[in-house]
C-alpha cells in the first residue's frame, strides 16, 4: 500500500498541473476571439478520453507489479 500512495503523489500533481494549463489555454484562446471558431470546448473530450486510458494503463501496471511480486514471494519460499 505504501507503494500506491506515494505513486498517487506523484502522478495527482501532474494531473492536476495538465487540467490548470487547459483551462488556461481556454481561456486565452476564448479571450483571444477564437471561441466563434470552436475554441478548445471540443478537446476536453480528448483529455478526458486519454485520463482514462492514462489510469486503465496505469491501473494495469500496478496489477502486473502485484502479480510480479506475489511470483517473487513464492519462488523465494
Amino acid at each position: 500500500m505504501p507503494r500506491l500512495v506515494k505513486l498517487i503523489a506523484v502522478v495527482l500533481p501532474h494531473l492536476v498541473l495538465g487540467v490548470s494549463f487547459t483551462s488556461l489555454a481556454a481561456q486565452a484562446t476564448q479571450s483571444a476571439g477564437a471561441a466563434g471558431v470552436g475554441g478548445l470546448r471540443a478537446y476536453w473530450l480528448v483529455f478526458i478520453a486519454y485520463a482514462i486510458v492514462i489510469l486503465m494503463v496505469l491501473g494495469w501496471v500496478i496489477s502486473i507489479g502485484r502479480r510480479l511480486k506475489d511470483i517473487q514471494e513464492r519462488l523465494g519460499k
